[in-house]
């Protein structure tokens, strides 16, 4: 009887020793991790509502063209979340009501990703300028985010004026820039008459190549004194520009041999006045 107690007590001693410390060792191990998560948690809870400031800060839009402000924010949880344009202090929108009278204004609320977006339709440039996110803790935590309205832009390199030498290129480059969409044409006037390309003339010829900035090249060999005069650059979607080309007359061009007449005149005049009080 007192063998069988000593084998059970040895048995008893071997399982505690031998078996149960890495049981009671994993168990420890996922008790301690419950305990983390459960205070990564709490604390999470604790910090209240922020914003993922990885989204963009500036936003660039076209006139015209509907623009979005984008705010994400975690842990939002009862708060409300408006937008406050800072210009003029403007209250815009409170969760998804709109509090201006300007109805191009609205938020929209994306559950899946959480962003609370300010859209805006029918940007004009006077709608450039800094906007605040704003959630109503206590006290409020904002931000902010630049907004930017941008309108297509048409020009000729060198204008308005250029100067081209008898018997040279004229080559005119039209740069048009900030369009949501490349023109389907670009059309060149020439004292608002349409270029004819395969008018008897000839050397007349255009390259235009679209994208993001879409460039057109009007390229005139053989520059005569009758290709002088206002030529302009019209694209389909953007606003035309007009620039005067002048054929050089001999070595300057004639606005600057008027230049030099009127400066040889002052310069006659004042020695005039020179002699007059010497003698």
């Amino acid at each position: 009887m007192k063998i069988n107690l000593t084998i059970r007590t040895f048995i008893y001693i071997f399982i505690l020793r031998f078996a149960c410390p890495k049981n009671l060792e994993d168990n420890l191990k996922i008790t301690d991790f419950l305990h983390l998560r459960e205070n990564h948690n709490i604390r999470a809870l604790d910090r209240g509502p922020y914003f993922d400031t990885s989204a963009t800060k500036n936003v660039t839009s076209l006139v015209g063209r509907t623009g979005s402000l984008n705010c994400r924010i975690r842990n939002l949880g009862n708060k409300t979340v408006s937008w406050i344009r800072h210009r003029d202090l403007h209250l815009l929108t409170v969760s998804e009501s709109t509090y201006t009278s300007d109805q191009r204004f609205s938020s929209i609320y994306n559950k899946q990703t959480g962003d609370w977006s300010l859209q805006i339709k029918f940007p004009q440039l006077r709608d450039s300028g800094v906007y605040e996110c704003q959630v109503s803790t206590t006290p409020p935590v904002g931000y902010t985010m630049v907004f930017s309205v941008v309108e297509p832009i048409t020009s000729i390199s060198g204008g308005p004026d250029i100067y081209i030498d008898l018997g040279s290129t004229v080559n005119l480059t039209c740069v048009i820039k900030h369009l949501p969409d490349p023109p389907t044409t670009v059309h060149w006037n020439h004292n608002n008459q349409e270029i004819n390309y395969d008018s008897p003339r000839g050397g007349v010829s255009v390259i235009t190549e679209k994208g993001d900035i879409t460039t057109s090249h009007l390229l005139i060999q053989r520059a005569k004194k009758t290709d002088s005069g206002k030529y302009s650059c019209l694209p389909s979607n953007a606003n035309p520009v007009l620039v005067n080309v002048h054929i050089l007359q001999g070595d300057h061009p004639a606005a600057v041999q008027k230049a030099q007449k009127k400066i040889a005149g002052i310069i006659s005049f004042i020695n005039l006045v020179i002699l007059l009080a010497i003698s």
